[in-house]
């Protein structure tokens, strides 16, 4: 059954002297497509089946089992990325990142919010900036949202006066004992990290210091609550000061 299907392709293995088995990202999940010939210096299917392309695949769809790849268009190549080797590693982290969470939920939004944020980074926006924001939105989906509303402690709306990441959240004067103090312009920024509409971004206009901030306290909260052990994470982090 020829099916059309719009994703980015996040992994690929080689199959016999000429193919791939293509791995497709899509808002229904992962596709494992044949890429029959596509080694071959003349064939059509060579431009469209290298990893991180994001294209319309035509292919044989066949249920759980391998499709087929007919023939593709390319919506977006992201030469701007591809063109610098940070901004590919952190495309590489976030696509492990994300092929990641939806072993755990096949949310649909997952795959709007992972295009997205590749396509804000392809546009030159700071690409640490984009990926906390994904990373915070993504924390919904693996059941470990950060508490943004109140104390994670004690429940308390008043007096909030840090966020802690053991904790899970704000920290009410009350209930601080010697956390480190996040102020309160790290603290809005973090909130609205979470709620801003990832397309309607247009520009990035924050301190540097709460980038570092935001970054850190999202760094530690991953490692404390959510039990994912990413390889490209640990490249950020060793080489690129992530």
């Amino acid at each position: 059954m020829l099916k059309n299907i719009t994703g980015i392709i996040v992994s690929e293995t080689p199959y016999s002297e000429t193919s791939k088995i293509l791995n497709i990202f899509t808002e229904k999940g992962i596709i494992g497509v044949i890429s029959k010939g596509c080694k071959s210096l003349k064939s059509p299917l060579r431009s469209i089946s290298t990893k991180f392309t994001y294209a319309e695949f035509t292919i044989y769809y066949h249920e759980n089992k391998l499709s087929i790849l007919k023939e593709g268009t390319i919506k977006d190549n992201f030469n701007y990325i591809k063109s610098d080797l940070t901004l590919i590693s952190y495309l590489a982290y976030i696509t492990e990142l994300v092929t990641q969470v939806i072993k755990q939920n096949m949310a649909p939004q997952i795959y709007d919010l992972y295009i997205q944020t590749i396509e804000k980074i392809n546009d030159g926006l700071n690409p640490m900036v984009m990926t906390n924001i994904l990373e915070i939105k993504l924390l919904d989906y693996l059941g470990v949202g950060i508490e943004l509303n109140s104390c994670a402690k004690c429940g308390s709306t008043k007096n909030i006066i840090t966020i802690d990441p053991d904790a899970g959240g704000y920290i009410c004067s009350n209930c601080y004992t010697n956390e480190i103090i996040y102020d309160d312009k790290t603290r809005k920024m973090l909130r609205m990290y979470y709620l801003v509409d990832i397309s309607s971004i247009t520009e990035l206009k924050i301190k540097d210091y709460i980038i570092e901030n935001i970054n850190r306290f999202l760094n530690i909260y991953y490692e404390r609550y959510t039990g994912l052990y990413l390889h490209s994470k640990n490249f950020l982090n060793n080489n690129l000061n992530f």
